[in-house]
């Protein structure tokens, strides 16, 4: 992670989820990400209305130059990356493993802006909407409205998980023939 803001959230995020694969999303405290908060969105993993946002932080919104209440997270992309970006957030989504990518856009004035964008997964439980949530984060100060990204590289965080030690019990199940059982 480049960006000094996805590597805070993306540390407070991993402090939250302890041993868990992901935190619940009730256990994010807006106030201890303050400073973070405009930069930081929720989508709904829905992918037949193009992943929408849940909320969007104001820094995210005035990029975009509108409120993001509702709108498609994928729709902000090229239909060259749109395929690639669906991808990665149901992988976040339905694996729970963190992601982050390169994205660059377009401002209205036509220059490149670059921005890196982190998505986390929070807990899935039954009876309850699946959701993620990201942060969205330019390398530019004093950006215009931009729009048309694209994705330039991504990459999933692989946090190192502990093993539990395995026992075999061997089974005798027909002459000669002999089965192994892993047990943890």
């Amino acid at each position: 992670m480049k960006h000094p803001s996805s590597r805070e959230f993306f540390a407070y995020w991993n402090a939250k989820r302890g041993d868990a694969r992901a935190p619940d999303r009730s256990e994010i405290e807006p106030g201890a990400v303050r400073e973070l908060l405009g930069d930081i969105f929720v989508l709904s993993y829905d992918n037949s209305a193009g992943y929408p946002f849940r909320v969007a932080g104001t820094r995210v919104s005035a990029l975009l130059g509108r409120d993001l209440k509702d709108a498609s997270f994928s729709a902000l992309f090229t239909e060259h990356s749109r395929g690639e970006i669906e991808e990665i957030i149901t992988y976040v989504a339905e694996e729970m493993l963190p992601a982050i990518a390169g994205v660059t856009a377009t401002s209205d004035d036509g220059k490149t802006a670059h921005l890196e964008l982190l998505l986390l997964p929070f807990n899935n439980r039954a009876h309850a909407p699946i959701s993620l949530t990201g942060l969205l984060a330019p390398f530019e100060d004093n950006l215009t409205t931009i729009g048309d990204f694209k994705l330039t590289s991504w990459r999933y965080v692989h946090t190192p998980q502990k093993f539990v030690p395995r026992a075999l019990r061997k089974l005798a199940i027909a002459r000669g023939f002999m089965v192994y059982e892993g047990l943890r």
